[in-house]
């Protein structure tokens, strides 16, 4: 079901933080730019490190593709409060310290804070978690915060759509979480069934030697 606006026009907040996949959240600023939604980016300092190491984007590039972006410890931006209307909040990538945060209620920066108003608004949370292997920590974290109503939306790669590249599973990554708050992806490869595939994509992935 699409979340009610609280405005004329959607409203999300995006956070980036420093775990790898930093691509994932430029995609998504990306596309919301595309679909015309408001976008309040909150980029952490490892996320702006992160950034930096796997990307070509400069930070203030990332910063641009936002309506409104935000410094990591800034406690009076709009979005650490609750009367300031959002629709949601997306956190792409979401590193382990953070998950812990927000699970604890522990609004030390301004990612931490905009997810606690989140939670307590009860409008809706993404999270994109990005880590490998889990511990037994990070599954209990996720459980948590699954019950308290956020969505856990691991960056899983498909592979029904048959990608020909990184750009292609991040793409559809960001349609799935997307797809979380009612938004089409203009550029999302949806499974239609088997009678609908598309011959000229090749195999992702070569046959093993017999």
């Amino acid at each position: 079901m699409p979340v009610q606006a609280s405005g004329p026009d959607p409203r999300l907040v995006i956070g980036i933080t420093g775990a790898t996949g930093s691509v994932i959240g430029v995609r998504l600023l990306q596309t919301l730019r595309v679909l015309g939604v408001e976008t309040h980016l909150v980029l952490s300092k490892w996320g702006r490190a992160t950034l930096e190491l796997e990307t070509s984007w400069k930070a203030s590039e990332v910063m641009a593709l936002a309506d409104h972006a935000y410094g990591p410890g800034d406690q009076a931006a709009a979005v650490s409060s609750g009367s300031y209307h959002t629709d949601g909040m997306i956190i792409a990538p979401c590193s382990m310290k953070t998950l812990a945060a927000v699970r604890a209620g522990f609004g030390d920066g301004l990612v931490h804070r905009a997810a606690d108003v989140t939670l307590k608004e009860r409008r809706r949370l993404v999270i994109v978690p990005r880590e490998l292997p889990l511990s037994e920590i990070h599954l209990e974290n996720m459980l948590a915060l699954a019950r308290m109503g956020a969505v856990i939306a691991p960056p899983m790669p498909a592979f029904y759509n048959r990608p020909q590249s990184v750009e292609d599973i991040v793409t559809h990554v960001v349609a799935r979480v997307l797809d979380q708050f009612g938004l089409q992806a203009p550029d999302a490869r949806r499974w239609a069934g088997p009678d609908h595939r598309d011959p000229s994509r090749h195999e992702a992935v070569a046959p093993l030697p017999r």
